[in-house]
């Protein structure tokens, strides 16, 4: 990936700049993501909240308490409904990107895939892929974070 490297949402309204590689990119299949996006499963990309500059627009906040008592804060635009990044409450020096919004994403292959558990079974996970059927605990993130570092991975 090369850097800066700009995205937005679907209508342009609201523009992003990463000034830092992804630390961890993954793909989640569990039934509650697949739902919110309408795919097969979703990706995400964890980035220092320092990495992700604002470049024009104003997205909304969105804050949900699930049933389960976790709680879930995106950030999206207004216009269009297109969601840009998550605000983990229990990290603030985190934020978790949508990958597609993007204006160059192609090169962003999940370090991981979580809750297989739930995947749709015609799903394909390729040959060597880090998988995990449940969610991925903090200390698995952290040492894909820390391998992804060694492997060099600027992507």
């Amino acid at each position: 990936m090369e850097l800066p490297a700009e995205g937005g949402c679907l209508c342009g309204e609201v523009r992003y700049r990463l000034l830092r590689p992804p630390l961890l990119v993954y793909a989640c299949h569990c039934t509650r993501c697949r739902r919110l996006t309408g795919t097969a499963f979703a990706m995400a990309t964890i980035m220092e909240t320092v990495a992700l500059e604002q470049v024009s627009g104003e997205p909304k906040l969105l804050a949900k308490d699930w049933p389960d008592g976790t709680q879930w804060c995106i950030r999206f635009c207004d216009r269009c409904g297109g969601q840009l990044w998550s605000e983990p409450p229990y990290a603030p020096d985190v934020r978790v990107l949508r990958p597609g919004t993007l204006d160059e994403h192609s090169g962003l292959i999940p370090d991981a895939h979580q809750w297989l558990s739930s995947a749709l079974p015609w799903l394909q996970i390729p040959a060597g892929a880090r998988s995990f059927d449940e969610q991925l605990t903090n200390e698995q993130i952290i040492e894909l974070i820390q391998a992804r570092q060694a492997r060099g991975d600027e992507a």
